[in-house]
């Protein structure tokens, strides 16, 4: 019969003995916040729902829709668009064609507006309708503090977000392989178009820090500096960040650096089955002894501060040999925060003796009776021994 038993296995670093880290400062950001990329947990916000001006990182809903409804060799055909000086662009000519592929990277790299214009209308027909369809998926994202009045990210009352909602937002596009590629990338080469183009990633963060791996940048007058960031270390550990409203580029990188920082050296790696270390032992029917059962593989974990490793054990009370060696009888399931992330065999350590007769019958019978019972069969042997002696001599 089996028995579940749920066991604390591992106490996360910085759970319930160690004392919590200091929150990182950024005192010039307006409101910032730092995520968990995995699920999306805060770990660190200031002001986090308060709605601002977000300047280009605008063009992170305009690149999501844009892989969502188009494929990447699509080739658009390039509208009018008159930008101001002081814009960002690529100086796309009203009907040059180029492919959704370099557009994608000419918008997230270059921020280029008339990039942007182009993907909108292409895509819905117009740019009011692309604003519309804008909103439409801000809502089903459950961005509550977003709404959008441009593709671009041009300063509007109607065109705003919060760090809150631009994590989110960047945290459903870097789950998208060509976003994540794209974002980056230090430069690309537009191939398609009148002319081949290069551009440079605006994030200089990408370039100057390996582990840090994206996101966007913005800037304009009612918005200020803006950058949403995100940073790994190893395959597990990624974090996503926000900054909004920074007086200068220096203190937008400055304080992102040090959000993305400090959260990534919130997670660390824990061991949480060891492969040698034994989680149950059964007892061995008719033996005087318990089999020592293990899992049957290690499992190593990257977890966060605070998060609670638990193990679940499911193992019989007894086993009846013989078993080999790395007979599976059972199961571990490790959770995180009371949520199942592994499931691991449980298996015996050594082999597992069978009982042989003897043993099943002093199991059986017990050694009192067993012992009358032998010592019956022992007079029966006697007395037979000696009818067979009369017998011989009565013959002779």
């Amino acid at each position: 019969m089996l028995v579940a038993a749920a066991l604390v296995a591992v106490a996360a670093p910085g759970s319930a003995a160690a004392a919590p880290a200091p929150p990182p400062r950024v005192p010039t950001a307006q409101a910032a916040i730092v995520v968990d990329a995995r699920d999306g947990t805060v770990m660190f916000a200031k002001r986090p729902d308060a709605e601002r001006a977000i300047a280009s990182t605008t063009k992170l809903m305009t690149a999501l829709l844009s892989l969502e409804e188009a494929k990447p060799g699509d080739v658009f055909t390039a509208p009018a668009y008159n930008a101001m000086p002081a814009e960002s662009r690529i100086n796309l000519r009203e009907g040059e064609r180029m492919t959704v592929h370099d557009l994608l990277e000419a918008l997230l790299l270059e921020s280029a507006n008339d990039a942007a214009v182009d993907l909108a209308e292409n895509i819905s027909g117009s740019r009011q309708a692309f604003v519309g369809e804008m909103n439409d998926r801000a809502a089903e994202l459950g961005l509550d503090h977003t709404h959008y009045a441009n593709p671009i990210g041009l300063d509007d009352p109607g065109n705003y977000s919060s760090a809150r909602d631009l994590a989110t937002l960047a945290r459903t596009l870097l789950r998208n392989a060509r976003f994540a590629r794209i974002v980056d990338m230090p430069e690309a080469t537009l191939e398609s178009g009148a002319r081949p183009r290069v551009v440079e990633n605006r994030n200089d963060l990408v370039v100057a820090y390996p582990w840090v791996s994206g996101v966007k940048t913005g800037y304009t007058l009612n918005a200020g500096n803006v950058l949403v960031g995100a940073a790994e270390r190893g395959p597990r550990a990624g974090v996503v960040s926000v900054v909004l409203g920074e007086p200068t580029e220096a203190a937008r990188d400055a304080d992102t650096l040090t959000l993305l920082r400090w959260g990534l050296r919130r997670f660390s790696r824990v061991k949480v089955l060891d492969e040698r270390r034994a989680l149950a032992r059964s007892d061995i029917q008719y033996r005087d002894e318990q089999a020592r059962l293990v899992p049957r593989r290690a499992v190593v974990l990257t977890v966060r501060d605070g998060q609670r490793l638990r193990r679940r054990v499911k193992a019989p009370d007894e086993l009846e040999g013989p078993l080999e060696a790395g007979k599976r009888v059972g199961s571990v399931t490790v959770l995180v925060d009371g949520r199942p992330v592994r499931r691991v065999a449980l298996v015996t350590a050594t082999d597992v003796p069978g009982a042989g007769t003897v043993r099943v019958v002093l199991s059986v019978l017990g050694v009192p009776l067993t012992l009358l019972i032998v010592l019956a069969i022992l007079i029966a042997a006697v007395l037979t021994l000696l009818r067979l002696r009369i017998r011989i001599r009565i013959a002779k």
